[in-house]
C-alpha cells in the first residue's frame, strides 16, 4: 500500500502519538530532540507526512522504545 492513509499505518502512528503523551512530551520537545521544527511531529502524528524507516528509528530511540510497542507486537 502507498497511502499515507492506509489503517495499519494510521494505528502506528496513533501508538507513535500515545508513547509521547504517556512520556509526557511536548510535540516541541519531540522536535527539539529530533533536530526539526514542530511541525514535523505535528504533520506526522495528523498523517500529513509519511515517516520512513529512518525517521521512525530516530522517533524509536528518542522515546526509548522498541518496534513491537508501536506495531502491537
Amino acid at each position: 500500500m502507498n497511502s499515507i492513509y492506509c489503517p495499519k499505518y494510521e494505528l502506528m502512528i496513533q501508538r507513535l502519538g500515545r508513547v509521547r503523551r504517556r512520556l509526557g512530551l511536548r510535540q516541541v520537545d519531540v522536535a527539539d530532540l529530533l533536530g526539526k521544527h514542530q511541525s514535523y511531529v505535528s504533520k506526522v502524528e495528523n498523517c500529513e507526512r509519511r515517516l520512513d524507516i529512518a525517521e521512525l528509528a530516530h522517533f524509536l530511540e528518542v522515546y526509548g522504545i522498541s518496534s513491537g510497542e508501536i506495531y502491537g507486537d
